[in-house]
């Protein structure tokens, strides 16, 4: 049987120029965690520190170990899950290979083979210098040569992101020892035909021994299957009889079913592939309607509204990224009603763990291959690396059901058309030839059971604009860059693949990354950790068209932002929710950050739920209430129909009832239903407001911003529990409570974010990790909605 054994211990790190004496490395690592690790350099998360670790990136660094190969096996390899970037394998002295690919795994035969092993990684910006030399220069929407290497591509930078360009053992590393024959790859493909499940496993086999009988057993779900091993090539198909069927959360339960694989010599096991797989169908229906083409995903042949984040990779230095940390936050995703997570093409193909938990979760994954904001040169030594990489990555993540989606890119082919590539490449490649030729053709080949869509933003052909929103997928930028949020009400496109606003961390993530500032929104630090062009002026613009601008009150500027941010989202998820099934989903940008930073993310970077991750939990919650315009529009995306009475009230700020009524409505189940407000409860100035409320479901609009309300100065009682919660009891109109929980120590977390309370009404908030509860202490953390100043 094939013998695996990790290559962990007595790593050091050297780098090429004799700055410092060996350090002790981690594997897998990266040189950034190790320097960090040995106090060579400060932490590039806190304060400007990124800036004075910039040299790292511009630096070759050199892994060393000693290796012993012993074995009474016939064969030993070398194996590198991941190597970042451009590397030189040499064992004592004699080069076993060299890597230039991120993305890929690489294999060197040591068969009998002892000694120094050494892994010399050159700067990545050096290669990427030289590509750019060699192929020519390519526009892209950043200064940093990112494209020119197939590198995780926001390690350069990204307008939420550091500039720390990383090298090192990224993935795993092992020896593994055989004899005979060993399992090189493994394709599944995981179908549902006319209620049976059938997985059928094509097998390449490694041999020393071309001559041996080999066989292949396969068992899923009981049954067991063997067949002969046809040179290298081995196929085997099961069927299980009515599976149980995968669904993604909130449709259905995520059975998964362990498939086994075991390379035979006679009744000799040699080697053995598992892993889980769930049985279920996925369409892609891009049919042309009356409204332009669609974009919708079904799965087990019923059509979804899509709930969706944009997800970066977890942490700047990936390494760092633990199964229990992606599980935390896929959990917290899940938590918010999420039910589609995007990959985005900046950043990496996963680790096994992140689909892992998304299977369990329910969460499907649309995964871009890592093309982004930038024109790719597709001549060598890029084009093989990009095939290569897409052929393993591919096959590797085929397994998952929770994966539903490839995508080429992510706004490449809407940059050559609206950003002034196409006049400035003159003719040279750009990567139009990897997202319409090489790309589509390997998943047709190797995975047909999933769609492929060229980009994102993406019409389905030049026939349209790239990003014409009655077409395909779209992007809209346009609002958060340049004007109001209500700009999203104007158009409903088929699917909404980005969008968001920006908005601070939480407090005590800026007191840690920026300890001993003192903060304002333009401070050193402040302005350091806002990575995105005019970040603050927008920011500032987007306050300005609904409050008083807050000068000088950094708490009360921190509270606007981020309600801003949360009213931006609602804005616009509530809109095309309402207009399901024109629109079939909303892909938020984004969830979560790689670091403490000002950004479009729900989660800041040390984990904490901004108030935007809880005002998802209202939006993406399977019934939600909205007024667009003069329409109760009644949202349902559950299995059953919903059915009752909702009682609107027009209503004052200073709390009086200007009328009511009670209207009747039905929306089917996975459908929306619209009900006309009555002309007499429609608001009629800034100082008033309509709400409306059924089974426990409630929607606000007010019809004016802020800063022209006459909101009566804020008043309501605070009562603290034992165990922390508390609970706010309102005298009068209370719009946008928000109990700042990390106020109350670093560790605290609120159940709940924005909430309004009308006169009378009281809410309990939950408050964990809240070490000595106290009153004053909770009433000083509430933030509110107050007359303007």
């Amino acid at each position: 049987m094939l013998q695996a054994t990790p290559l962990t211990e007595g790593w050091i790190l050297r780098t090429s120029d004799g700055m410092a004496d060996a350090l002790p490395a981690s594997v897998p690592g990266c040189v950034h965690t190790d320097l960090l690790a040995a106090g060579v350099i400060p932490d590039p998360f806190l304060g400007r520190n990124e800036t004075d670790v910039a040299w790292v990136g511009r630096r070759d660094w050199t892994y060393e170990t000693d290796l012993r190969t012993g074995s009474d096996h016939e064969r030993t390899d070398l194996v590198f899950e991941g190597l970042d970037t451009v590397a030189e394998v040499l064992l004592d002295g004699r080069v076993l290979g060299r890597t230039r690919n991120m993305h890929r795994s690489y294999r060197f035969d040591v068969t009998g083979r002892s000694g120094r092993l050494s892994v010399r990684f050159l700067s990545a910006y050096a290669e990427a210098e030289a590509v750019r030399g060699a192929l020519g220069e390519r526009p892209a929407a950043y200064d940093e040569p990112f494209q020119y290497v197939r590198k995780m591509a926001c390690s350069f930078g990204w307008d939420w992101g550091p500039t720390l360009v990383t090298a090192g053992m990224w993935r795993p590393v092992r020896l593994e020892q055989w004899s005979t024959a060993r399992i090189a790859r493994v394709r599944p493909l995981v179908t549902v035909e006319q209620g049976v499940g059938v997985v059928e496993l094509a097998v390449d086999v490694e041999r020393t021994r071309v001559a041996e009988p080999l066989t292949v057993e396969a068992t899923v779900a009981g049954e067991r299957v063997r067949a002969a091993v046809d040179g290298t090539r081995g196929v085997v198909r099961l069927e299980v009889a009515a599976p149980r069927l995968w669904w993604p959360r909130g449709y259905g339960e995520q059975p998964l079913y362990d498939v086994e694989l075991t390379l035979l010599h006679g009744d000799s096991a040699l080697d053995v592939w598992r892993r889980r797989v769930g049985f279920r169908s996925v369409e892609l229906d891009r049919s042309a309607d009356e409204h332009g083409t669609g974009f919708t995903f079904a799965v087990n042949g019923e059509r979804l509204f899509a709930r969706g984040v944009n997800w970066i990779p977890d942490d700047v230095f990936p390494s760092r990224i633990t199964r229990e940390r992606y599980r935390e936050r896929l959990t917290q995703a899940a938590d918010a009603g999420v039910d589609l997570v995007r990959v985005w093409g900046g950043g990496i193909y996963e680790s096994a763990d992140f689909y892992d938990v998304c299977d369990e979760l329910g969460l499907l994954v649309w995964q871009d291959f890592p093309f982004a904001c930038a024109a790719y040169p597709e001549e060598q030594p890029l084009r093989g690396e990009v095939e290569a990489e897409a052929r393993e990555n591919v096959v590797r993540l085929m397994p998952h059901p929770s994966l539903v989606l490839w995508n080429g890119n992510n706004e490449n082919l809407w940059g050559f058309r609206d950003w002034g590539w196409e006049e400035r490449l003159a003719g040279a490649s750009w990567g139009e030839g990897y997202y319409l030729g090489v790309l589509p053709r390997v998943v047709a080949e190797l995975d047909p059971t999933r769609p492929y869509t060229a980009g994102s933003p993406w019409s389905g052909s030049w026939d349209h604009h790239p990003n014409d929103p009655a077409h395909g997928t779209h992007h809209s930028w346009e609002v958060w860059n340049r004007e109001d949020y209500a700009a999203y009400r104007r158009e409903v496109p088929r699917f909404m693949a980005e969008f968001g606003w920006q908005a601070p961390p939480a407090l005590a993530t800026l007191r840690r990354a920026l300890p001993g500032e003192e903060l304002a929104a333009d401070s050193p630090g402040m302005l350091h950790h806002q990575k995105a062009d005019d970040g603050n002026g927008k920011l500032r613009r987007g306050l300005e068209r609904h409050f008083g601008y807050p000068d000088g009150d950094f708490d009360r500027w921190h509270y606007l932002t981020q309600v801003n941010q949360a009213r931006a989202v609602a804005t616009g998820i509530e809109h095309w929710r309402a207009n399901w099934p024109v629109c079939a989903g909303t892909v938020l940008w984004q969830l979560n950050d790689c670091w403490p930073v000002t950004s479009w993310a729900a989660i800041d970077g040390d984990g904490r739920e901004k108030p935007l991750y809880h005002e998802l939990r209202r939006l993406y919650a399977d019934r939600l209430l909205t007024v667009q315009g003069r329409v109760l529009a009644v949202v349902n995306q559950g299995a059953e129909a919903w059915a009752g009475v909702a009682r609107l009230r027009r209503m004052t700020v200073a709390g009086a009832v200007l009328g009511e009524a009670e209207v009747e409505f039905a929306a089917g189940a996975r459908a929306v239903a619209r009900v006309d407000v009555p002309e007499a409860l429609l608001p009629a100035g800034p100082a008033e407001f309509l709400v409306a409320d059924a089974d426990g479901v409630r929607a606000s609009h007010f019809p004016a911003p802020d800063r022209e309300i006459p909101y009566p100065r804020p008043e309501f009682d605070v009562t603290v529990a034992p165990d922390g919660s508390v609970t706010v009891a309102a005298r009068g109109l209370v719009r946008d409570l928000l109990l700042q929980a990390d106020r109350l120590h670093p560790d605290a977390r609120a159940d709940r974010g924005l909430v309004t309370l009308l006169p009378g009404e009281q809410v309990t908030i939950g408050v964990s990790g809240w070490k000595t509860p106290d009153t004053d202490a909770a009433r000083a953390a509430l933030y509110c909605m107050e007359p303007s100043r």
